[in-house]
């Protein structure tokens, strides 16, 4: 815990983590953005790599203290993105970082499907699931199983099937493989009281199941709540 290490009050620990969130994630973006304006990176995998990246700030867990109310302040780098993406998912120009970095085609309106489901998803997960097995994995499947499945896809995809959206199984392979592995470390790193490798496999197959047969952007939805209900029970 950040407080700990800094010899500093749990509530001003709390308040340096989370100003850690903003500069990795702003970072991040204005990275990306570079890369796609000026080395020609496409967008759709800029758009996978912010996928990836938000869902990795669940890292940032680890450095907040649970003795303070200030430790749900986690959330609050996914509560402005949630405002910004309904700004410029309505106002913002064809060349600002969100657009270049978070949409497929460039079209803003895209802002405001799947982007802005996923970090509705992660305000919730830091919140009423804040370090919980459940929260955990399910941020981890949706950042990194899901934010790999389609860069693997769409290079190295070469047998297709299509249930209600066109998939590979080579990208559905990598979504069970990254959405485990990553799930796997970081309940490990965050309460790694409760890893379970035989619950996070099967909780990884049914994500992967999930994302094979869901439309685009609805995904961002569905296989966290799979993996949250499934949770439960298992």
């Amino acid at each position: 815990m950040l407080f700990t290490a800094l010899g500093v009050s749990p509530l001003l620990g709390n308040l340096i983590a989370t100003a850690l969130t903003f500069v990795y994630v702003f970072g991040l973006v204005a990275l990306l953005n570079v890369f796609v304006t000026k080395f020609g990176l496409p967008q759709d995998i800029s758009r996978k790599i912010t996928h990836i990246g938000a869902g990795s700030v669940i890292g940032f867990l680890l450095l907040y203290s649970d003795l303070h109310w200030s430790k749900y302040l986690n959330v609050t780098i996914f509560v402005v993105w949630i405002v910004l993406l309904v700004y410029k998912g309505l106002f913002a120009q064809p060349d600002d970082q969100a657009v270049n970095t978070m949409t497929r085609t460039g079209d803003r309106r895209e802002l405001l499907k799947g982007p802005l489901y996923f970090v509705i998803v992660a305000t919730l997960c830091g919140t009423l699931l804040y370090k919980t097995f459940p929260g955990i994995v399910a941020m981890t499947t949706l950042g990194w199983g899901d934010g790999v499945a389609p860069i693997i896809g769409s290079k190295y995809g070469k047998l297709k099937y299509t249930i209600l959206s066109n998939k590979s199984w080579e990208g559905s392979f990598s979504m069970f493989v990254f959405a485990f592995a990553a799930s796997v470390f970081f309940v490990w790193l965050i309460i790694p009281g409760q890893l379970n490798i035989i619950r996070i496999f099967l909780l990884a197959f049914i994500a992967t199941v999930v994302e094979g047969c869901s439309p685009k952007e609805v995904d961002n939805i569905l296989i966290p709540v799979a993996v949250i209900v499934v949770a439960s029970f298992i």
